[in-house]
């Protein structure tokens, strides 16, 4: 069975690039583009991973993390958020939600796959 990603990411053009980089190693991706709808996506997609953009319509990243990881039925789920807020401040909050790891946009493809490999405990491709 296909590893689960549930890309939330409001930018069309970062979504294509992570839907591109994921679709290449065969993973099975739901990609969600609103605050509002990602809750309703975790529990009807049941991913492996998650990666949280944090600045989102309707319903904020930080707050999102908050709730995914404070639920017992999804708690366990890897976050890895990505974020164009790369203060030393907002990486802390973003962790202190509960974000299991971060990186800040602009992104390297290959610092992202060594990131979900570790969270996924996967070996590289």
């Amino acid at each position: 069975m296909a590893t689960k990603v549930l890309i939330v990411e409001d930018d069309v053009l970062n979504r294509m690039f992570y839907e591109a980089v994921f679709k290449q190693r065969g993973y099975e991706l739901m990609l969600v583009d609103d605050g509002a709808r990602v809750l309703d996506a975790v529990e009807t997609f049941g991913p492996d991973l998650i990666t949280m953009d944090i600045h989102l319509p309707h319903v904020s990243g930080r707050k999102l993390i908050r709730k995914i990881t404070r639920n017992p039925d999804t708690a366990n789920i890897p976050i890895l958020a990505i974020t164009a807020f790369a203060g030393k401040r907002d990486e802390e909050e973003i962790r202190k939600a509960g974000a299991s790891s971060y990186l800040a946009k602009p992104l390297n493809i290959d610092t992202l796959l060594r990131e979900v490999d570790a969270l996924l405990g996967e070996t590289v491709h």
